[in-house]
């Protein structure tokens, strides 16, 4: 499997996570919006926030093995400014052997139809100490596929 990262169509990625941020003065640049690495920022603490919220040790305590990020990409769409809150959905595609992708919709709660920025990461779980690729842990590969299954259709009867 290649590690070009390729955006997740609609059909093939689930909502798993909502986060609210604030902007802060500080995350704006000479230009007087915010800088294109706070967009990166935003990503990654949407994903600790929901790899947190599914039990995932993302500070190194879950025996010697977790995920680090292998490539990340984001687009740019409009541009953010102070002030304004922020919401990030978090969205997960099929997990693999020992990764999985994520992808992220920036937007603003004052005009949530239009996203400012999209982007994502691919997750690969790996052994610390070895630097290398394990299968994902089965606790994690457990809380990931129950969200990716179809909705089943109403009973008929």
């Amino acid at each position: 499997m290649s590690d070009q990262l390729q955006p997740l169509p609609a059909a093939e990625r689930t909502l798993v996570h909502a986060t609210r941020m604030t902007i802060r003065w500080g995350d704006m640049d000479a230009a007087g919006h915010v800088n294109n690495t706070v967009y990166f920022r935003y990503m990654e603490q949407a994903r600790i926030d929901w790899m947190s919220a599914i039990g995932c040790a993302v500070d190194g305590s879950s025996g010697g093995e977790g995920p680090v990020i292998v490539n990340a990409h984001c687009s740019f769409l409009r541009q953010l400014k102070y002030p304004g809150e922020i919401e990030v959905l978090t969205y997960v595609g099929a997990p693999g052997r020992s990764s999985f992708q994520t992808m992220h919709v920036i937007r603003r709660l004052d005009a949530p139809e239009q996203p400012v920025a999209e982007g994502g990461a691919k997750v690969v779980w790996v052994n610390y100490a070895q630097e290398k690729s394990v299968p994902l842990a089965p606790q994690i590969r457990a809380r990931l596929q129950p969200r990716l299954q179809a909705p089943q259709a109403p009973d008929a009867s």
